[in-house]
């Protein structure tokens, strides 16, 4: 067997967590990562091959049989509902010459407008987050006047406006969760799952989404909908992303209250 086989069968053998592999997939050649699926199903056909040759298996226990059909009916219960989160998609980060520009974030506006699009038509909820800031705000003296309630700044991008049904959170800092609604605007909404879009994918993005993990949610950011500084950065921030799934204890609490709004 040669290196590099052996190399990819001891990285499918480690058992490694799904984020953690597709990662680690990412930074191999085309040529390697098909190998790696190629030695994947060779030890997948072994493996069949060994239960197909093994003896019929028998009917479960009634009280194994109830046990399975009560978890499944408890997932079915709490299952995967999302909500479209677009963040800062505001005039001060997408007019040309604004002191916060934000040049990519003007290239994803139609792949947005047609997102909210599809999200609307097929019932999944849309919140928008909105920096909103205070004359006297400190954070105005290391990041300049930006997002000032009422200055015009903070008004959303038009061609991605919010419509009716949408919701509107505000926010002062990096995360939407901190000093906002948005806990409560998600438990009203009963989701477990947010999809992040707009900008600044290496700021509000990433603290948001972390923040997110968490608390239990499931986070996607898809690329063709989010505008960070640059293509490279932009990346770098999705890959550290891809890798955390949410936090454990924080899911299954989440899942379960969920599952009690819905009982």
């Amino acid at each position: 067997m040669s290196d590099r086989y052996a190399r990819l069968l001891q990285l499918v053998l480690a058992g490694r967590p799904e984020p953690l592999t597709a990662a680690y997939l990412g930074t191999l050649t085309e040529e390697e990562r098909t190998a790696y699926l190629e030695v994947e199903r060779t030890l997948a056909s072994f493996a069949l091959g060994t239960v197909a040759s093994s003896p019929a298996p028998r009917a479960p226990s009634p009280d194994l049989r109830n046990r399975v059909l009560s978890s499944f009916r408890a997932k079915l219960a709490a299952r995967s509902r999302s909500a479209f989160l677009v963040l800062d998609m505001i005039h001060d980060h997408l007019a040309e010459g604004s002191i916060l520009e934000v040049p990519r974030a003007r290239e994803i506006v139609p792949a947005l407008a047609e997102k909210l699009r599809e999200c609307r038509s097929q019932g999944v909820p849309v919140v928008y987050i909105v920096d909103e800031h205070e004359p006297d705000d400190p954070d105005l003296d290391l990041w300049g006047v930006h997002a000032v309630g009422g200055s015009g700044g903070n008004d959303i991008w038009p061609e991605v406006a919010p419509q009716p049904g949408d919701r509107v959170v505000k926010k002062r800092t990096y995360s939407a969760f901190s000093a906002s609604n948005l806990q409560e605007v998600l438990d009203e909404l009963r989701c477990d799952t947010l999809v992040l879009s707009g900008c600044l994918t290496e700021v509000g993005i990433k603290a948001t989404a972390t923040d997110a993990l968490q608390r239990g949610y499931a986070v996607n950011v898809p690329p063709a909908t989010q505008a960070g500084i640059s293509a490279m950065t932009e990346q770098v921030t999705l890959g550290l992303l891809q890798v955390m799934p949410p936090y454990g204890a924080a899911r299954k609490e989440l899942l379960a209250r969920l599952a009690g709004k819905t009982a």
